[in-house]
Parts: C-alpha cells; sequence; structure tokens
C-alpha cells in the first residue's frame, strides 16, 4: 500500500498488471490542491483509478470531472439526435434501459470490443470518468489493457514494422458495432473516415512509447495494400488482447472509474439485456495530437 498521508489518500495497486483503488476520496466533496496533485500522480502511474461507495448527483460528477480539464460534450442520443441528459448535456449515460420506448441511455447490453475514445478525431480525449449508478448481477464486467507495456513487449520486427506508420481511425461506428448517423457504410477500408493517428504514440512527459490502436474493424494502415495492413493490424491486436497486458473490473453500485484514454485500450463483456444497468459518464478534452 502507497499511503499519500499529506493528502489523506491510500493508493492501491490492483491484483493486475495496471490500476489502483484510491481509498479515502470522497468525490462528492471539493479537492484541495495536495489531494488533486497526489490523485494526478496515482493516475499518471497506474493509468485506470478506482473509487468505491461513491454518492454522486450530476452536478457533483461534473464538478468533479472539471478537476481534470474542461469536458468534452458527448455525441448525442443515437435515437432522438438529442442529449440524454439534457440539464447537463456534458454527460453521456452508458445504458440498455428502455423506459416507455425512450432509450436512457447508448451501448446496450452487447459486448463492446477493444477501443480507446474517439480516436477517429485529430485531438482526441484525455480522459473517461464512469459512474455506476446500476449494475447488473453478473455480466458488463470492464477490462482495461496497458499500451505501453504492450509496444515494449512487441517483437523488434513488429517495432520496426511500424514504425512511422499511420492508421486511419474509423469515424463511422461506435465500440458496439452501430452506425453513427451522418454515414455511409464503406466497403473499401482506404476510404475509411476518420484521423490518421500514427500506431506508436510518443507520451510527452515521458518519453516512452504506446500502441495507439483506435478499434480493429474498419482500420487500415496508410499506403499499405489492404492484405498487409490487415495482416499486420491482425497481428498487433492479436498482441495486445494477451491477458498479461490486462485488468478486469467487476462493477458495484458507486463506483467511479477513471481512465487515461491515450494510455489504455478497454472493452466491456456484454450483459443479461433484461438486467438493468446505467451508467453517468464524463469525457475530459483532450490537448495532445498524436506523435
Amino acid at each position: 500500500m502507497d499511503t499519500m498521508a499529506d493528502a489523506g489518500l491510500a493508493v492501491v495497486p490492483l491484483d493486475a498488471p495496471l490500476g489502483a483503488e484510491i481509498r479515502g476520496l470522497d468525490a462528492s466533496r471539493p479537492m484541495t490542491p495536495e489531494t488533486l496533485a497526489a490523485l494526478e500522480a496515482a493516475w499518471a502511474a497506474h493509468f485506470v483509478l478506482l473509487l468505491r461507495d461513491q454518492s454522486l448527483d450530476d452536478d457533483r460528477l461534473v464538478a468533479f470531472s472539471k478537476n481534470f480539464g474542461a469536458l468534452d460534450p458527448p455525441a448525442p442520443s443515437p435515437y432522438t439526435g438529442e442529449s440524454f441528459l439534457p440539464a447537463h448535456p456534458e454527460l453521456n449515460v452508458i445504458s440498455n434501459v428502455v423506459e416507455g420506448g425512450r432509450h436512457l441511455g447508448t451501448l446496450g447490453d452487447g459486448e463492446a470490443v477493444w477501443h480507446a475514445d474517439m480516436t477517429y478525431v485529430d485531438v482526441p480525449p484525455k480522459a473517461a470518468i464512469l459512474y455506476a449508478l446500476e449494475v447488473p448481477p453478473a455480466g458488463g464486467d470492464t477490462y482495461f489493457a496497458d499500451m505501453f507495456a504492450a509496444y515494449d513487449a512487441l517483437p523488434a520486427e513488429l517495432k520496426k514494422a511500424i514504425e512511422g506508420r499511420v492508421a486511419i481511425h474509423d469515424a463511422a461506428h461506435n465500440s458496439a458495432g452501430m452506425l453513427r448517423k451522418g454515414y455511409e457504410e464503406v466497403t473499401d477500408v482506404t476510404r475509411t473516415p476518420g484521423a490518421r493517428q500514427k500506431l506508436a504514440r510518443t507520451d510527452p512527459a515521458t518519453g516512452r512509447k504506446a500502441l495507439f490502436l483506435g478499434r480493429r474493424p474498419h482500420a487500415y494502415v496508410v499506403g499499405l495494400p489492404v492484405a498487409e495492413s490487415d495482416a499486420l493490424l491482425d497481428e498487433l491486436w492479436a498482441h495486445v488482447a494477451d491477458p498479461k497486458f490486462a485488468m478486469c473490473h467487476k462493477w458495484r453500485r458507486g463506483d467511479v472509474l477513471m481512465w487515461l484514454n491515450l494510455c489504455v485500450l478497454h472493452r466491456r463483456d456484454s450483459f443479461d439485456g433484461t438486467a438493468r444497468r446505467v451508467m453517468h459518464r464524463s469525457q475530459i478534452k483532450g490537448t495532445e495530437r498524436i506523435v
């Protein structure tokens, strides 16, 4: 256990390759500069932080999230084109629940494949914070994989193969594979809409390299024949999916989970669609281009 006594926090690394639980922090209350600095240092070291047994309304979730930067407004509901939370348009709702014909949130109850958030824009989000209001009795677990460790473990020939290479990150589909409004299906991956990002990101604070893959479907490595691009991406994705890089989070009501979007990939297991899962989510605006 690593106790930051000055801030009154305990940082307890998880029994996993990444992630830590923060104990002694009430996210509903304002933080002192010392507490915020301790929390940000723990975040930078562990990439994923867990706060258990929190009690947040939407105002307090927004206030907590703004400690870490400006908030990115989420995309509107794919069902109505409007915000899921009109009183808090800076928050998104992740849910499978439908009440009176109205979807409370997005992403349903299916599996969400490995991905990082919104890497299809030139400056992707810095981070995300997810707060659990209702969780199913089983399933819906969330996994995170360390992309620094994944890069370090690449065979030398793969590091050489991706050096300087850029991939197109698909903007047309969400992490559940749903086509976003305003887009059409494209069968030629060389014409995939979305930002072009380097396959290996250099962290500006540490100089370390991390794989930066976005998500696998519809991706394309610029300048390669499609078959070669597919083979290279398939090899990279098989590599990063190795459990030795990953942690699994089993949700409890009141959990706050926060992750650094440029450092990890994440995915979600499916769950019973008759069970309720409701989570409110904030996203921290990015400032970094991937170089």
